[in-house]
C-alpha cells in the first residue's frame, strides 16, 4: 500500500511507545510515588533510562502528531497523557502512575526548573532537536490534589513561523491587513482566545514589513520564537520588568515598529498609545471575542476616547479552523484562518 513517510514514522514511533509502556508496567525498580521523596530520590528515578525514554517518546509522538501541547495530569489511580492537535485534546497511552514523580522531576530538569520544589507553580523552557531541526517548549507545572500537572507548549518555528500569505486569509482580507501593517503609525490591535493564533499573525506581520531601514523591537511574555534583526525583550515581573516598564524604555530606543506581547493594564495602554501618537507603530493582541470589542476593552481599562480615536488604525479579530487534508498531504498540514 501507498503510505507517507510522515505516517509510517508516526505509526512506527506508536509502536515502540507502547513497547516501552509494557515493559514499564513489568518493571518494578520505581517506587510508589511519595511526597516524602527526597531531592536525591528523585534525581535518580529522572535519570533511569526507562524514564528518559518514556519522556522522549512523549515528546517525538508529540511533535510527530504535529501537537501543540502536551499534557501531563496525575489522577488518584492513573496518569493521563493527551494532546492538543488543531484545537481539540486527544489522549494517547500514558506511564503506569507510580512514574509520575520521576516523568515530572526528568522535564524539570530538561526545563532548568527546581524539583524539590512542589508546592507553587513553576516555569521553565527547553530546546531539543528531531528530526534535524530544533524545537523549543514552553513548560508549566502547578500543584494539583494528586501531584504536579505539567503542560508543555511544542513551539515549533518551521510550523508557525508562516508569511502572510499563508495565514490562510481570504483574498479581500489580505491586501487590507497587508495595507494597514504598512501605516507609518498607530496602534493595530489582533484580538482572539487564548491559542487562536494572535502571535504567529504578529509574527508574520513584523516579518513583511521588516528592512535593515527600520527597527523593530518587541516586548513579550514569553519570547516565543526569535527573529533574525528584530530586538526582543523577555518580561520579568520579578524584577519589575512589565510590559509597561519595558515599553516605556523601549520608546526611548528610537524605534519605528514596536510590538507588545499583550496590552493587560491602562498604564501599557497609555504608554502604547502615546508611542502611537509620536510616530511609531505598535503591534499588540488584545483578549476580545470580536474586533468591535477592542474598542470597548481599551475604554474599560482607562483609555480616553479621543486618545483611542486618533491613534487606533485597524483591529482584526481571528479564529482557528480545522481543516482535513489527504493522509499523503498530512506532513504539509497547516491549520488556516
Amino acid at each position: 500500500m501507498l503510505a507517507a513517510l510522515t505516517e509510517i514514522d508516526r505509526v512506527a514511533q506508536q509502536f515502540y511507545l507502547n513497547r516501552i509502556l509494557k515493559d514499564a508496567h513489568d518493571h518494578d525498580n520505581v517506587a510508589a510515588e511519595d511526597e516524602g521523596d527526597d531531592i536525591a530520590d528523585l534525581q535518580r528515578m529522572a535519570r533511569e533510562e526507562l524514564v528518559i525514554q518514556m519522556v522522549n517518546i512523549i515528546l517525538n509522538q508529540a511533535i510527530q502528531d504535529r501537537a501543540s501541547d502536551i499534557h501531563i495530569e496525575p489522577f488518584e489511580r492513573e496518569l493521563r497523557v493527551r494532546y492538543r492537535i488543531d484545537g481539540v485534546l486527544h489522549e494517547v497511552n500514558a506511564p503506569p502512575r507510580r512514574y509520575h514523580a520521576a516523568i515530572i522531576s526528568r522535564i524539570k530538569i530538561l526545563a532548568d526548573m527546581n524539583i524539590a520544589e512542589r508546592r507553587l507553580p513553576q516555569d521553565g523552557r527547553m530546546r531539543i532537536r528531531q528530526a534535524g531541526r530544533q524545537i523549543d517548549l514552553r513548560i508549566s507545572t502547578v500543584p494539583t490534589l494528586y501531584g504536579e500537572s505539567a503542560v508543555m507548549r511544542i513551539l515549533d518555528k518551521q510550523t508557525a513561523m508562516l508569511g502572510l500569505p499563508q495565514l490562510g486569509m481570504q483574498a479581500k482580507m489580505f491586501e487590507k491587513f497587508r495595507r494597514l501593517i504598512q501605516e507609518p503609525y498607530g496602534i493595530i490591535l489582533v484580538t482572539g482566545p487564548t491559542g487562536s493564533g494572535k502571535t504567529t499573525t504578529l509574527y508574520a506581520a513584523l516579518n513583511e514589513i521588516y528592512s535593515d531601514e527600520k527597527k523593530i523591537i518587541t516586548i513579550e511574555d514569553p519570547v516565543e520564537y526569535q527573529l533574525n534583526g528584530v530586538n526582543q525583550i523577555q518580561v520579568h515581573p520579578q524584577i519589575d520588568l512589565t510590559f509597561a516598564n519595558g515599553l516605556r524604555s523601549i520608546v526611548r530606543q528610537d524605534p519605528d515598529i514596536i510590538m507588545v506581547g499583550e496590552i493587560r493594564d491602562g498604564e501599557t495602554v497609555d504608554i502604547a498609545i502615546n508611542a502611537a501618537l509620536t510616530g511609531h507603530l505598535v503591534l499588540s493582541t488584545l483578549h476580545t471575542n470580536d474586533a468591535a470589542g477592542a474598542v470597548s476593552r481599551l475604554l474599560d481599562m482607562g483609555a480616553e476616547p479621543y486618545l483611542v480615536a486618533s491613534s487606533l488604525v485597524g483591529v482584526v479579530a481571528q479564529r482557528l479552523v480545522r481543516v482535513k487534508l489527504p493522509a499523503l498531504q498530512a506532513s504539509d498540514t497547516r491549520r488556516s484562518r
